[in-house]
């Protein structure tokens, strides 16, 4: 007699924990089917709903019987399915390895390598470990399903089986899927936020407390790099015309170095149009620097600003097919706002810095400057005062003092001391003065050639005296210009008794004038000469002369080059010197043009 189906007590009982497991699992599935297409979190729900939008469904079918697959195969590509085929595990292993489908139909019972050994493979493997595998097998077989679900199987169905049942299980697990992506992608952007929020900061941190503009840049541009993952990030700044943009500053790890360099702004019209307008773009262009050339690369460039201006701009490079998401273009934001409120800090404290010192500068001067005032005062003072006891001691003394040659040598000394005294006090006067005048000076149109002609008459007996011979050069055309005659008269007698004083017997003094395009040169020329090019850089500093070169023993107060610069200014001209060849040339350049008087 036969046993009737089920009577073995041991299979019945295994055949009731198989369908209890399989209600349980059913419920299960009935449960987070319900979640799937009901989310609680409404960016998840986004997140599913733009995965299945974008991402069909690829199914892997493995079985090695060919009616099988042949009816699925129709029946889920007529659901909208791509459908990849395999008839034994090695073949699944391979396309699961190349295609990635999203969910795998696996037969459990197959010859040489059964779906659980299949399985287990695919779970092993970093590429195919997230594929849910849903297992076939037959009503009639008998399979440990606890073996399955420990292997990573997702589910379980019989065949023959209702094709919607199919449906409905493929639908749930790739739901389910779909939504542990999307909440990995969601705990992904979450960390970055987190990330991100520290970075900030961190960055606003160490910025915060920096007075230096060059650790500001380098620290911001390091960080981002690093968190954002960046093959480069610089920062540009503006010159204060706006015309130009240098890379102050640059953290490259893969790209080639940019430091330094700078672009003019009218070149990029369009780039530069919405940046100026405190605008982030990004946009994929060349590297020219790279090599080979044509390698792309996607920038993120966010204006660096406050309600002052803008400063320039944070660069954030990477290659052309990773894009900034809007989280990190924020963070580019934020951190390029806290450069600003840096950078603007850090060049008050410079500005604060810089005023201390040429506050400081200008205390020693004033210093410097009323010592060397009281030091050439009391010279002329001090002959006066030796003069005034040499001549009461010739009274005194001596019966007709006048006819005495000493008394003629203190007459002298009492004269120059006086004139020198006298000299000095003017110029001073001058100095002192000369701000306020500028803003009262009257200039006239003057004959150039004509007014140097007239003025020379009082140095032609004085080069004569000092055996020097006096020349004038003068352009073929005539020359006007608008000046003050007073304070051009200044600016040339002073040139010409340095010229007279300096110039050695025998030499040449030349008055001369030039024509240029934009410019007219009046230059006093002296020969037998030189002053070097250190002294050169300092005969316009109040009180400066040059040492051991007056022939004539002439002195000076160290005041007239310095009233000469001033003077020019005042008429806006400017005054230069050169000296080579045995010879000095001063030249005061007046801008070509004519004025409304």
């Amino acid at each position: 007699m036969g046993t009737a189906p089920g009577s073995n007590p041991e299979e019945q009982n295994r055949e009731n924990e198989n369908k209890d497991r399989d209600r349980e699992f059913e419920k299960f599935s009935r449960a987070t089917h319900d979640f799937a297409s009901k989310p609680q979190d409404a960016e998840i729900a986004t997140t599913t709903a733009h995965w299945e939008q974008t991402k069909p469904g690829t199914i892997l079918i493995v079985d090695d019987t060919p009616d099988n697959l042949l009816v699925l195969f129709s029946y889920l590509e007529e659901q909208g399915f791509k459908v990849l085929l395999a008839e034994d595990g090695e073949t699944a292993l391979k396309i699961a390895q190349s295609k990635a489908p999203d969910l795998i139909l696996l037969d459990v019972l197959m010859p040489k390598m059964d779906g659980f050994e299949t399985c287990r493979r695919l779970k092993a493997k970093l590429a195919t470990k997230e594929i849910p595998v849903i297992f076939l097998t037959a009503l009639s077989e008998t399979v440990n399903k606890v073996q399955g679900f420990k292997l990573g199987g997702v589910d379980y169905i019989t065949k023959p089986s209702e094709q919607e049942e199919v449906l409905v299980r493929i639908q749930t697990h790739l739901n389910l899927r779909n939504m542990r992506r999307a909440l990995t992608i969601q705990n992904k952007e979450l960390q970055q936020a987190l990330d991100f929020e520290a970075l900030v900061r961190r960055v606003t941190d160490k910025i915060r407390d920096s007075l230096d503009e060059k650790q500001i840049l380098e620290t911001a541009a390091r960080e981002l790099a690093i968190v954002l993952d960046l093959s480069t990030c610089q920062i540009e700044l503006y010159n204060l015309e706006q015309t130009t943009a240098t890379i102050a500053y640059e953290h490259s790890i893969t790209l080639p170095e940019c430091q330094g360099r700078s672009r003019k702004i009218a070149d990029f019209p369009e780039l530069y149009q919405q940046l100026l307008q405190k605008s982030p773009l990004q946009l994929v262009e060349p590297i020219p620097e790279f090599n080979p050339q044509g390698i792309q690369v996607n920038r993120l460039a966010c204006p660096v600003f406050d309600d002052r201006g803008i400063l320039g701009n944070l660069w954030g490079l990477r290659p052309p097919t990773e894009v900034f998401t809007e989280l990190e273009v924020q963070l580019m934001q934020q951190v390029a706002s806290q450069c600003a409120i840096a950078i603007r800090q850090a060049r008050l404290y410079q500005a604060s810095n810089k005023q201390v010192e040429e506050l400081a500068k200008l205390n020693q001067l004033k210093d410097d400057f009323l010592k060397t005032v009281s030091h050439e005062l009391k010279a002329p003072m001090s002959s006066i005062q030796l003069a005034t006891e040499t001549m009461k001691t010739l009274l005194a003394t001596k019966q007709n003092p006048q006819k005495s040659a000493t008394f003629q040598r203190v007459l002298q000394i009492f004269h120059e001391s006086c004139d020198r005294q006298k000299q000095l006090v003017d110029d001073l006067l001058t100095l002192c003065y000369i701000d306020a005048k500028a803003k009262t000076i009257q200039p006239e149109l003057i004959d150039l050639h004509l007014w140097i002609q007239e003025l020379i008459q009082l140095y032609l007996q004085r080069t004569r005296n000092h055996q020097q011979q006096l020349v004038l050069d003068l352009a073929a055309e005539p020359l006007n210009i608008a000046a003050d005659p007073m304070i051009l008269e200044r600016i040339v007698r002073e040139l010409l008794q340095n010229a007279c004083k300096y110039t050695p017997a025998s030499q040449t003094i030349t008055i001369q004038t030039q024509a240029h395009e934009s410019e007219i040169a009046l230059c006093i020329i002296n020969t037998g000469v030189e002053i070097s090019a250190e002294e050169q850089k300092l005969i316009f500093d109040q009180f400066y002369r040059i040492p051991n070169n007056d022939p004539w023993e002439h002195g000076g107060t160290g005041l007239g080059l310095t009233l000469v610069k001033k003077l020019a200014t005042m008429l806006e001209a400017f005054v230069d010197v050169r000296s080579e060849n045995d010879q000095v040339v001063f030249c005061v350049r007046f801008p070509k043009k004519v004025k409304e008087l």
